[in-house]
């Protein structure tokens, strides 16, 4: 929140951990829209569920958690290396984040012809 705001919209799934009244209370004070799938179609969400199962299999499936700060330690590393050094092919090879600076700078330089 604190780099790019609160997003206009979250699209998710209707898991009971997505579909709580503090969720919807959140969403509403911060001027979030709250999109929920159709049950049963997980392909209106791919890019979450791909997501969620490297998660799965590259951290849940292969630690041992002891405590939520050491959970917390675990999923930061893997996010930073997951979001600015690894390649993704769906981004023509490139990391997230050097993905996210190409398309910002790619939108500031056709503003600059208006």
């Amino acid at each position: 929140m604190e780099k790019r705001g609160y997003p206009l919209k979250m699209r998710m799934d209707n898991g009971p951990e997505l579909i709580s009244l503090t969720l919807a209370q959140w969403a509403e004070e911060h001027g979030v829209i709250l999109e929920f799938i159709k049950s049963g179609k997980p392909t209106q969400n791919a890019y979450i569920e791909r997501f969620n199962r490297t998660y799965r299999t590259e951290i849940l499936d292969f630690y041992l958690f002891r405590t939520l700060n050491g959970t917390r330690e675990i999923t930061e590393r893997w996010l930073n290396e997951y979001n600015s050094e690894r390649p993704h092919e769906s981004l023509s090879n490139l990391t997230p984040e050097e993905y996210r600076l190409m398309v910002e700078n790619t939108k500031i330089s056709k503003r600059a012809w208006y």
